[in-house]
């Protein structure tokens, strides 16, 4: 048995197994994770992430960050200061909301490494495809909750489980480094526990606004 990484919770239950790694399901969050034997080593993550290619001029990824840009622009004012938590190599959101106006600052553990932006408060903190990466993804939203403002928007990229059946056949496990695995049902354990107000939009969009007080 193995403790949940995101609410700690000791009960879980076995949820998949393939020819790679073992997964479990938390009862209580419902965090799909990665049987911790099986976490790639540092370097053997960043090989991995060395061949991804998002270039900030690919209008293709654009349109497809444009998925939160848009909708989260809509919510904030200008200017704000933001946190783009995970950016990768290649920090094309934060040019994004750079260029409508608010302040961002990047980080990442492989590509951004500077951990002196996360002592620092903001008005809005983005994650996209980057949340699924986490090993212990219970820190980072410990941090998100004391680093966002009162008032300030979370948004999240990252795709969600639906069911055992339908993660059998998911491509999205198979990516070594995808190693936690949220469905709806965890974002709103999350929102809930929290106090703040959620929003889905489409399949893989998640906005979370913390209350005002």
């Amino acid at each position: 048995m193995q403790h949940c990484p995101l609410c700690e919770h000791t009960k879980t239950h076995p949820y998949h197994t393939d020819k790679r790694r073992a997964y479990h399901q938390c009862a209580r969050c419902m965090l799909v994770f990665v049987d911790r034997h099986a976490l790639l080593a540092a370097e053997d993550e960043k090989a991995i992430y060395d061949l991804h290619q998002n270039h900030p001029e690919d209008e293709g990824y654009q349109r497809f960050l444009s998925r939160l840009v848009t909708p989260l622009l809509a919510r904030l004012p200008v200017p704000l200061t933001g946190l783009d938590f995970g950016c990768g190599p290649g920090p094309v959101l934060a040019q994004m909301l750079r260029d409508a106006g608010h302040s961002m600052a990047c980080y990442d553990p492989f590509y951004a490494p500077e951990t002196d932006v996360l002592d620092e408060a903001y008005d809005f903190i983005t994650c996209t495809e980057a949340i699924e990466h986490f090993h212990r993804p219970g820190e980072q939203w410990a941090q998100w909750q004391w680093m966002l403002k009162p008032g300030g928007y979370l948004g999240i990229m990252t795709k969600l489980v639906r069911d055992p059946v339908a993660f059998s056949r998911w491509h999205y496990k198979n990516d070594l480094t995808h190693v936690s695995f949220f469905s709806g049902q965890t974002f709103q354990f999350l929102a809930e526990q929290a106090g703040f107000e959620l929003t889905f939009l489409g399949n893989d969009v998640i906005l979370m606004r913390k209350p005002l007080s």
